[in-house]
This record gives C-alpha cells, sequence and structure tokens, in this order.
C-alpha cells in the first residue's frame, strides 16, 4: 500500500476533480460514509448520543457527513463547531447547508463549559476538527478542547488523522487527540504511520474513496508500507554455501555480545555460513558460545580492537562471500576506524556497514558513493545525525525526506531504525515497517538486525527487497518474544531465538505487520 505526504494527497484529490470528474462532494460523501462505517461495525449507533466535534475546514466537512449518517441510522448526533461555519467552502459549504435542512442539533463554541457539558452527556465522539494541514503548534479554544476530549472517557473516532498530528511526520503538535479508531481517506498519511501519531490513532482504517488505481498507485507516490515478497523456497540438495555465505568484520575486547548476536543471526534466519573475523584474543570466547560459526582470528591494536595491518587479509576474505557485514562491536578505536574506512573502499561485495562502522564512516561518509557493489547502512536516529550532520531534532522532524536525500547522496540503501523502521532507497523508495515493538528497545538488537538482512540476501531475494525482509523478519521476531514472554523483558538473544519461528510463519504465510488488504483496510 502507497503512502502519501500531505501535499501528494491534496494533489490527489484536485486530480480527482479536475482530471476524472470526480465531484468534490462525493469524495467528501464517500470519506464521511468509510468513517461511518467503521463506527457502525464497532459501536451501536441507534438511540446513542454521537457528539460530532467539527473545525471549519474539509475535516469538519467529513464530520458534518458523518453526523448526517448517524441521523439517518437512527442515532442522536450533536454537531459542536468550533469554528466559523461561514468559512466552509464547496462540499463542506454542501454539507452544512443539508445538516442545517435535516434539523441535525448543532451548538456553536462559546465556552469550554459547554464543551464538557455534551462530552459528558454523549455516548462516543467523532473528531473532525483539525486534518492533515496542521502546520502549527494547536493553541486556543482547540487545544481547551483536545484536552477535554481527552480527559472525557469517551470512545473516540478520528476523522483523516487525530486532530493535532502532524501529516508529514507524526509529530503531536502541542496536543493531540488520542484515538480508539482512525478512518484515513485516500491512502495513510505519513503521519498516520509515523510514531507518536500512529500511537494517537489507535485502530487505523484506510478508505481509498473511489480514486482512481492510476492515482493512488501512482510512480510519484514513493513511500508504501513494507510488504516484501515470500522468501525463497529452499533448494532441497543445497548445501551450506548455497544458503547464503557472509563475513562478519566485527567485534573488540569488551564487545563480545554484538559479533555472536550478528553471526548467529544470519545462522538462524537461514543462513548457510557465518565468518566471523575478530580480534584473535576474543575469539576463545566468541567460539565457546558460538560453535556454528567459522572463525577468522585477526591481528589487534593496543586497545584489542582490529588492526589497520588486517586490511589486505580482510578484502581477501570478502572477495567470494555474498556479503560482508562490518561495525558490529568494533569499538571506537581511530585505527580501527580507518581500517572500516580502507574496507568500506576496497570491498567489492554488497557491504553492510553498522552500529561503530557507522561512526568510523560518518568521519568521511562520501567515500561510499563510488563503492562497486551495494551498500547497506542501519543506523539509529543518533547516527543518523551524524552521517548527515544534521541535529537529531531535524531527523526526527522530517526522517522521511531526509533520507531520501542522504539516499541519494550516498547512493546506499539506508535503514532508519526506530519504532516503524524507514528503509530508503538510492532511487528515492522509502518503505515503513510495521513489525516490532517497543520490547525491541534493547541493546544488541540492531545487531541481531544485521544478520538477519545478510541472511535474506543469502536467500536469493535481490538485495533491495531482502533489506526489507531482513527488517520484517527481525520485528515479527520480536513480536513473538514480547507475546510469549512479556515485553518488559525481552532482550536481543529472545530475538535471536524467535527468528526461526518468524521465518516459519512466514514461510506457512501468515502475514507479519498490521496490514490487510482489504478496503476499509485496517493497518
Amino acid at each position: 500500500m502507497k503512502i502519501a505526504t500531505v501535499a501528494q494527497m491534496r494533489a490527489m484529490d484536485q486530480s480527482a476533480i479536475e482530471d476524472f470528474g470526480i465531484p468534490e462532494t462525493l469524495l467528501m460523501e464517500n470519506a464521511g460514509l468509510a468513517a461511518y462505517r467503521v463506527l457502525r461495525d464497532h459501536f451501536p449507533l441507534v438511540g446513542r448520543d454521537i457528539l460530532v466535534l467539527c473545525g471549519s475546514g474539509n475535516n469538519g466537512g467529513d464530520g458534518l457527513v458523518v453526523a448526517r449518517k448517524i441521523f439517518s441510522d437512527g442515532g442522536r448526533p450533536r454537531v459542536l463547531l468550533l469554528g466559523d461555519p461561514k468559512r466552509y467552502r464547496g462540499a463542506s459549504a454542501v454539507n452544512w447547508q443539508i445538516i442545517q435542512r435535516l434539523g441535525i442539533d448543532v451548538i456553536p463554541y462559546s465556552t469550554i463549559a459547554i464543551v464538557e457539558d455534551r462530552i459528558a452527556a454523549c455516548d462516543l465522539i467523532v473528531d473532525g476538527i483539525l486534518g492533515t494541514g496542521l502546520s502549527k503548534p494547536v493553541r486556543g479554544h482547540y487545544a481547551e478542547v483536545i484536552e477535554r476530549v481527552n480527559a472525557g472517557d469517551r470512545p473516540v473516532i478520528s476523522l483523516d488523522i487525530p486532530s493535532g498530528i502532524h501529516g508529514d511526520t507524526g509529530q503531536v503538535m502541542g496536543t493531540a487527540v488520542q484515538a480508539d479508531l482512525t478512518v484515513t481517506f485516500g491512502l495513510p498519511k505519513i503521519g498516520n504511520l509515523l510514531y507518536p501519531g500512529y500511537q494517537y490513532g489507535g485502530t487505523l482504517y484506510t478508505s481509498h474513496i473511489a480514486f482512481p488505481p492510476e492515482l493512488s498507485r501512482s510512480a510519484h507516490l514513493t513511500v508504501a508500507i513494507n510488504q516484501p515478497p515470500r522468501i525463497p523456497e529452499r533448494s532441497p540438495w543445497g548445501h551450506k554455501g548455497t544458503f547464503g555465505d557472509t563475513l562478519f568484520i566485527a567485534g573488540a575486547a569488551g564487545y563480545y555480545g554484538a559479533p555472536y548476536l550478528a553471526g548467529m543471526a544470519l545462522l538462524k534466519t537461514g543462513g548457510g555460513y557465518a565468518r566471523l573475523a575478530a580480534p584473535a584474543t576474543i575469539v576463545p570466547t566468541l567460539a565457546a558460545r558460538g560453535p556454528e560459526m567459522v572463525f577468522l582470528p585477526q591481528a589487534e591494536t593496543d586497545t584489542g580492537s582490529l588492526a589497520l595491518s588486517n586490511h589486505d587479509a580482510l578484502v581477501a576474505a570478502a572477495q567470494s562471500r555474498d556479503m560482508v557485514v562490518i561495525g558490529p562491536g568494533l569499538s571506537l578505536n581511530d585505527e580501527t576506524a580507518q581500517l572500516v574506512q580502507s574496507l568500506a573502499e576496497a570491498v567489492t561485495v554488497p557491504l553492510l556497514i553498522d552500529g561503530d562502522g557507522i561512526s568510523a564512516i560518518c568521519k568521511s561518509p562520501d567515500i561510499l558513493r563510488n563503492r562497486p557493489a551495494d551498500t547497506v547502512l542501519t543506523p539509529h536516529p543518533g547516527e543518523m545525525s551524524r552521517l548527515t550532520g544534521l541535529s537529531l531534532e531535524a531527523v526526527q522532524n522530517d526522517p522521511v525526506g531526509i533520507l531520501q536525500k542522504t539516499t541519494a547522496r550516498l547512493q546506499a540503501t539506508i535503514v532508519l531504525k526506530g519504532a516503524h523502521s524507514l528503509i530508503g532507497f538510492p532511487d528515492q523508495r522509502v518503505v515503513v515497517n510495521m513489525t516490532g515493538n517497543h520490547a525491541m528497545a534493547t541493546a544488541g538488537s540492531g545487531d541481531v538486525l544485521t544478520g538477519a538482512i545478510a541472511a535474506m540476501v543469502g536467500s536469493g531475494l535481490p538485495l533491495d527487497m531482502a533489506v526489507c525482509k531482513g527488517v520484517a523478519l527481525h520485528g515479527a521476531a520480536g513480536d513473538i518474544a514480547a507475546e510469549i514472554i512479556g515485553a518488559d523483558g525481552v532482550t536481543a538473544s529472545d530475538i535471536l531465538t524467535y527468528l526461526p519461528e518468524a521465518v516459519r510463519r512466514d514461510r506457512e504465510g501468515r502475514e507479519h505487520g498490521k496490514v490487510c488488504p482489504n478496503d476499509p483496510s485496517i493497518v
């Protein structure tokens, strides 16, 4: 499923009206009908008092349609106008006229006490206050109303996006409605799917409201939900080299967990051959814990990290591998950072750089531009900040836009890790991953991710789909772990443990993620 920015959705609306002759009133009618159907499916409406909060824009117009549908179905809608109805235009003005003629109870906002009384007297609330075009913090009586809605202990359904959530970033603009259900129109907006907006939306439904497929599936829409293909079938006569051979360049004195987790994650996700090049003194400990891996002991710096003198041997070891992973637990030693930078230029197979490897690359990221093979980076927001030279706040305020610019500049695939990780590609495509949960915010989780991605490269998937699949499976393993043992106690080792189950479910055709392709579709 594609995802739209606010500007793209406006353009789709305009094209539907001007190029395809679909009346604006029909689009608004379909939006209101979709929201009404979701409401009807979740709550009894006949004889119920429903408070419909309407702003003075198109979001309020959608609310007027919902009020009319509730009225027709035997419910008792009460419309509370938070803005001046004289500002309604187009389809919103048409629906305002209909509401008046039907005799539906309409209350103009006057005091917050009226809002409190109406919330106390209603059975549920429809939020049509502010739409996706919000660009500045919510203030004044709008903010007061939102705060009363959140304190009112009534079920809430939001139209298009919870009022107060930024449509392009998911950020809370001062305050925002905490909805139980959200019905978004046309396509999900980026703000519907990124946290904290996703959390504020409750259960999310999408209705296409009669947009032609060439609009809703347009190649100009470069952001989509992560729905990678199935893992290729394993050959019955395959051997360990058939299922992927990856070299991990990782580890340092005091950093035993990261290389172990990364290498074992490859094997647990179906990879055949994990080769681990690590400082010689830590290899015995790693071998005792993970004897399934093949070890390449390396020369060390005086701090126990990988020495620059290993360069030629590591380049040679990398030549016939399906992928090289560099970075987990390498430490921030300057000589080791030089090794990372040198290997990034010299390795001629696909390269995944993570953790301390990213820190090394941040010193001169443009060396990635001319690499002879694909590059994958897996930064968290702090590392993305250092990689781009932008503040952490800037990354958080425009994650999709910054990801698109950075992937194009570095000619690299980038997994921006976090709640609903973003995967960006050099051609400007971005996918939003819907698997995973807060239990995965634990040390070592990213190391497990690197191994899962490498395993999918070895499975035979094209690199872009392998990255998408690895991220999805990693999240699914975290979901399974949280389901079985509880979110609070999940460790990276638990995610590692449940990777085979995530793969098994995938092979059985079970959906992982929170996406159902029906219309309206639940995300």
